[in-house]
């Protein structure tokens, strides 16, 4: 059964791919538990340039989890930019999927992986639910998948790729000033 809660557009797959590789030969049974506690608010993800530290609140138990993602490389930092030129451009499946096939494949590459729990093998349920969160925040908002890997600082020919020209998808709703929708008139 497909679980559409996590990675519904190809940017946001990218990060399940993280939790769920297609390498993987067994099923996990830790996975079913992580979506859980994603889908309910279990955790909870903040990023800081290129690491995204995660809270993961299960019980009474906390767990802090930190993910450092590797920097794009010059050459998909400069693919990209040439993809994205004209006027305001919209990170869709289609560009995703241009930019898969031309070589500058937009998914993250992890430089690190740590939990505060006891399991040491960077693969726990609080690092599954992180991944599950970030695919969730990317499926919104494709451009934290090239924020969190230093598309937007990074320079590429001594111009600088600008990611806040790009049209949001999605808005908060408590972004929103109902004083600006709604008019009493008298």
């Amino acid at each position: 059964m497909p679980d559409d809660d996590f990675g519904y557009t190809a940017w946001g797959r990218d990060w399940v791919r993280l939790a769920q590789p297609l390498r993987q030969t067994r099923p996990n049974p830790l996975l079913p538990r992580a979506r859980k506690l994603a889908r309910v608010g279990g955790a909870q993800v903040t990023l800081d340039g290129r690491t995204v530290r995660g809270v993961v609140q299960r019980g009474r138990n906390t767990w802090v989890v930190g993910i450092e993602v590797a920097p794009m490389s010059r050459e998909t930092i400069a693919g990209i930019t040439g993809q994205l030129s004209g006027a305001r451009p919209i990170l869709t499946d289609d560009v995703h999927r241009v930019l898969t096939e031309t070589g500058h494949s937009p998914a993250p590459v992890l430089a690190g992986v740590e939990c505060s729990c006891s399991d040491d093998t960077g693969c726990c349920i609080h690092v599954l639910a992180v991944y599950y969160e970030m695919a969730r925040r990317v499926d919104d908002d494709p451009r934290i998948a090239l924020d969190v890997q230093d598309f937007s600082r990074a320079s590429s020919g001594g111009t600088r790729p600008a990611t806040a020209a790009l049209p949001q998808r999605w808005i908060a709703l408590n972004a929103l000033d109902p004083a600006g929708y709604f008019t009493v008139s008298k």
